[in-house]
């Protein structure tokens, strides 16, 4: 019956659950003679109990599990578990020549694939709106941040340079996917080796040699915290895939080790107060802690195992 009623109305599901939630304060403010009206109840109750239909409180982050080296083929790989939502990021690195608007630099393509086996909102074809939207924050976030200098990529100025293909695929959906695959790309590019690459001098042909590789350089260890509003009031932290149907506003914030802001991604809806954003951004350098404490641990062992 419950089952039904979530499916049917899953907006009044949750509110309903906050509502139960709600009844013992209901009646300690009704025993004090409140004047408060029911969605006013809903709210200091909610922020009372701090609670959300799964048991997670409002600002509580799911169960973030990684796996470094996953995938052999790939010159590095990761996969990232938040929650039920699961994403592996495989990164090939290839040889080409650089662009002649920037001769010294090597670039990075990031690819984002929300295929149909990760959700039945998907479906096969060209990629959705919402692939494309998550390709281009990532890209977006690698540009600005410097995650990666560029320069570091290039071999030979104005002839050849690395460019990194980072594919990161979805095999499970259940919402903040964007949060998964930063921290899926930042694990895959501290696994990627490069084979060392020398130009033979009487043919200008490039050597590789796979035996010699060489570790990428990080200069920032970025990490983002995803949040959503919920009745245009609320905030909620790493949202599943139904609150963030239900919400009215979704915000991203990208931060780096020396607590710095990176990126603000924000696309449309509710407005955000400054109180309320700069609460976003505390949580975000507290959750970039978090992981970068997971990959670090998790790196050390693959390279303790090697």
């Amino acid at each position: 019956m419950a089952a039904g009623f979530k499916t049917a109305e899953p907006l009044e599901y949750h509110r309903s659950f906050l509502v139960s939630v709600e009844n013992k304060f209901i009646q300690h403010l009704t025993d004090k003679c409140c004047s408060l009206d029911r969605y006013e109840l809903l709210f200091v109750s909610l922020q009372k109990e701090n609670c959300r239909p799964d048991g997670r409180e409002l600002t509580e982050f799911r169960t973030t599990t990684l796996n470094i080296g996953s995938i052999s083929t790939a010159d590095g790989s990761a996969l990232v578990k938040l929650g039920n939502t699961t994403i592996i990021c495989g990164i090939k690195a290839e040889l080409t020549n650089p662009t002649v608007e920037a001769p010294g630099k090597g670039y990075i393509v990031p690819n984002v694939d929300l295929p149909p086996l990760c959700s039945s909102r998907f479906r096969p074809g060209p990629p959705g709106e919402q692939a494309q939207a998550a390709s281009q924050f990532i890209a977006d976030v690698i540009e600005s941040s410097e995650v990666i200098k560029t320069e570091d990529l290039c071999i030979d100025r104005g002839k050849l340079c690395w460019v990194l293909y980072c594919d990161l695929m979805c095999l499970d959906y259940d919402g903040n996917i964007l949060d998964a695959c930063v921290i899926a790309l930042l694990a895959a590019l501290k696994n990627t080796r490069l084979p060392e690459v020398t130009i033979n001098k009487e043919t200008s042909a490039p050597e590789v040699n796979l035996e010699k590789r060489r570790e990428l350089q990080i200069h920032k260890h970025l990490v983002s915290a995803s949040f959503c509003i919920f009745d245009d009031s609320i905030l909620i932290a790493d949202p599943t895939a139904e609150e963030e149907t239900l919400s009215t506003a979704n915000l991203t914030v990208v931060t780096d080790e020396d607590d710095r802001l990176c990126s603000v991604h924000k696309p449309g809806g509710t407005s955000l107060s400054g109180e309320r954003l700069q609460e976003c951004i505390s949580r975000a350098t507290t959750r970039q802690r978090e992981i970068q404490k997971l990959i670090d641990k998790v790196a050390h062992s693959v390279k303790k195992a090697q």
